[in-house]
């Protein structure tokens, strides 16, 4: 069975809406080459898709990073151009890796506009159930896990109980942890370890610290490669008996 593309079918207010931007934006973003040209239907009304969000995504991303317009447009320039919104999403996953964890203060109507969406006070449970948002300092304001709440907003309208939810996020962190302690001990004693025996130079310690933070992004994009085919074996043993 063949994977069918989303076809696009975002106008340009929808698609600024579910990135949480504005429509002036996506249209600077697009005349910057930062964006791909929509799909013209009828009427000459252009209708974006999965990969222009996902791409929006990844530049709200290097943005946070500190990186300017320029330096991004040179970082797209050099991605594939046929680029799946999925491989833009693990793009972005990977370039949030490469700085600590960052929390915001927002009130509601700040979040609202991250999140691309109005969020029922259901919505807000249901994202801090997940630990995507924490009550913030000021009356009604939120704390918010940005690398958690487009995963979190997403999963809002998946068609799967919360507690399965929670229980698979409990799995995954799980094992996530089991791999980092088992992966940092491999490091610190292969690596590390014979790095600095019997030295005391700190600017061979910061070497290996520069080294650490390099290999972070790459170690991340080995486990999400590794993990992706490993529920696809599952997946096909699971449900059609290992054909």
């Amino acid at each position: 069975m063949t994977n069918r593309v989303p076809e696009p079918s975002l106008t340009v207010d929808e698609l600024a809406a579910r990135a949480g931007v504005t429509v002036r934006t996506v249209r600077f973003y697009s005349t910057r080459g930062l964006l791909p040209p929509p799909v013209i239907g009828p009427r000459r009304v252009g209708h974006y898709g999965p990969e222009h969000l996902s791409r929006l995504a990844l530049i709200e991303e290097l943005q946070h990073q500190g990186m300017t317009l320029s330096a991004i447009e040179r970082y797209l320039d050099a991605l594939p151009d046929d680029l799946s919104a999925h491989d833009l999403a693990i793009h972005r996953a990977l370039v949030a890796t490469w700085a600590p964890d960052s929390a915001e203060e927002a009130s509601r109507e700040e979040l609202e506009k991250r999140a691309g969406r109005a969020l029922s006070d259901t919505d807000l449970r249901r994202l801090a159930a997940m630990n995507v948002i924490a009550p913030g300092g000021g009356a009604g304001g939120f704390r918010v896990d940005l690398s958690l709440l487009r995963l979190g907003v997403a999963l809002l309208d998946v068609p799967i109980s919360h507690e399965t939810i929670l229980a698979a996020r409990r799995v995954m962190l799980e094992h996530a942890r089991a791999t980092a302690h088992e992966l940092t001990r491999l490091f610190r004693d292969e690596v590390w370890g014979p790095f600095t025996e019997g030295e005391d130079d700190p600017e061979r310690v910061e070497s290996m610290k520069a080294l650490s933070a390099h290999m972070q992004p790459m170690v991340v994009q080995a486990l999400v490669t590794a993990f992706q085919r490993s529920l696809r074996e599952e997946l096909k043993a699971a449900f059609t008996g290992g054909e």
